[in-house]
C-alpha cells in the first residue's frame, strides 16, 4: 500500500493514509493515456456539421445554356459543385466520432494519470475542508494553506455540499465528484486535491 500525506484545512500535517498501489503507484502508460484521452475528446464532438450536396441546394434543374454552339464546355445544371452557390462535393456529413474503449484501458489510464501526479508529489489529501457554510473566501484560504497553485482539480463527494458551493466559483479550480474522476481531467490540472472521504483506493473506499 502506498502512503499519501494528509493535511488539515490549515495546512498542518494530519498523518498519512494508505491507498492502493494499483491506483497510485503504477508505471504510467503513456500510449494508453493518449488513446483514452483521444477517445474521450472524440466522444464530446457533436458530429452535427453538414454541407448540402447538389441535390439539396436551391436552384433550377434547367440547363444554363445550349449543349452546342456556345464554344464553352457543356453544362447540365447550375447546382453543380463548380458553380457559385452550387452543392459541395465530398463535404462533411453528420457522423458519430465516439470510439469504443475497453474498461480496463480506462482504469489503467486513470491509474497512470494519478500515479504520475503522485510521483510529482502533486496529490493532496485533506482530512476535512473545515467549511461549514458556503464561502469562496474560505475555499481560497484552504487552497493557499495547502500550498497549491495553478490549475487545481478538487475531488469531492455529493455530501460535501458546503465545499462544493465554495469551490465552484473559482476560475482556476475544476470541481468534480469522485465518481466522475477521469484521466483527462487529472492530466489537465497541475494539482489534485482530495478530501479524505473522496479519496479512491483506500480501505474505506473499497
Amino acid at each position: 500500500m502506498t502512503q499519501i500525506a494528509v493535511k488539515n484545512a490549515t495546512g498542518a500535517s494530519a498523518g498519512n493514509v494508505e491507498v492502493a498501489d494499483a491506483l497510485f503507484a503504477v508505471q504510467p502508460n503513456v500510449p494508453v493515456m493518449h488513446q483514452v484521452v483521444t477517445a474521450q475528446l472524440a466522444h464530446r464532438r457533436a458530429g452535427t456539421q453538414a454541407t448540402k450536396t447538389r441535390s439539396e441546394v436551391s436552384g433550377t434543374g434547367k440547363k444554363p445554356f445550349n449543349q452546342k454552339g456556345t464554344g464553352g464546355a457543356r453544362q447540365g445544371s447550375t447546382r453543380a459543385p463548380h458553380y457559385t452557390g452550387g452543392g459541395i462535393a465530398h463535404g462533411p456529413q453528420p457522423r458519430k466520432y465516439s470510439q469504443r474503449t475497453p474498461r480496463k484501458m480506462i482504469r489503467l489510464a486513470l491509474a497512470s494519470a494519478l500515479s504520475d501526479r503522485n510521483n510529482e508529489q502533486r496529490v493532496v489529501v485533506v482530512d476535512s475542508w473545515g467549511i461549514t457554510t458556503p464561502s469562496t473566501k474560505s475555499a481560497i484560504k484552504v487552497l493557499s494553506a495547502l500550498g497549491v497553485s495553478g490549475k487545481v482539480l478538487v475531488v469531492v463527494t455529493p455530501n460535501e455540499e458546503a465545499a462544493i458551493k465554495s469551490f465552484r466559483n473559482l476560475p482556476d479550480v475544476q470541481l468534480i465528484l469522485v465518481g466522475e474522476l477521469n484521466a483527462y481531467d487529472v492530466l489537465c490540472n497541475d494539482w489534485i486535491v482530495f478530501s479524505k472521504d473522496s479519496l479512491p483506493g483506500t480501505k474505506e473506499a473499497n
